[in-house]
């Protein structure tokens, strides 16, 4: 195969992966409801999990990062095919992981309105730095233990993937490729967080609950 085919497809197949609606069709499936106009209005796993059920939204989780995963999983064995693997092709299996975030954000599927991207921009880092699992989880449920507050937790949690790039794989082209893509959901999450201010009427009610079920 040659080079720019090989670019094409793990662009396009990146895309079509990222763009899978999960929680779309698992809201469908559950209830027969458009996940996007319930909760946080939000096509993501933490808004199915509170809609749809704990093991649906878990599931919905398990596809998002999958999707990540997959993006890049799939450019590295594109590589494969090539008679020569070039050094730059690291640059693919991250632009790769990248499109698969957009294409979560805006799928083809449901006329480009998607979720924020978290779990497939976790899934995406986490193929180049598997360290980051379980440093994550366990940042992660710390956050929680504190916060109470789901979305918080794991968002916070992403922010520890550019310094486990740098210091347990001291790889600079990790570290940029992880604070790009975690800014890609976090970006998308801003209006959502003076959305909760407002309801909530305090930073403080943002970012600490009495307990996991109080949301608005």
């Amino acid at each position: 195969m040659s080079q720019p085919l090989a670019i094409v497809i793990a662009i396009i197949a990146a895309y079509l992966l990222g763009s899978l609606p999960s929680a779309y069709v698992m809201g469908q499936l559950r209830k027969g409801l458009d996940i996007r106009t319930v909760g946080s209005h939000n096509m993501g796993a933490m808004n199915s999990i509170y809609n749809l059920g704990f093991i649906y939204g878990v599931i919905v989780l398990i596809c998002d990062i999958g999707k990540g995963l997959a993006a890049v999983a799939l450019a590295h064995l594109l590589s494969k095919t090539l008679s020569a693997t070039p050094d730059w092709w690291i640059y693919i299996e991250m632009a790769a992981g990248a499109i698969a975030v957009l294409g979560h954000n805006y799928p083809v599927w449901l006329k480009f309105k998607g979720g924020k991207g978290g779990a497939t921009a976790i899934g995406a880092v986490l193929y180049f730095i598997p360290w980051g699992w379980p440093i994550g989880i366990c940042v992660f449920a710390v956050l929680l233990a504190i916060t109470r507050v789901p979305t918080i937790s794991y968002g916070i949690a992403m922010v520890s993937f550019p310094f486990i790039s740098w210091l347990i794989y001291n790889n600079g082209r990790y570290v940029i490729f992880s604070i790009l893509v975690v800014l890609m959901p976090f970006i998308k999450y801003i209006p959502r967080l003076f959305e909760m201010r407002r309801k909530g009427g305090s930073w403080k009610r943002v970012f600490t609950r009495k307990s996991i079920k109080d949301r608005f």
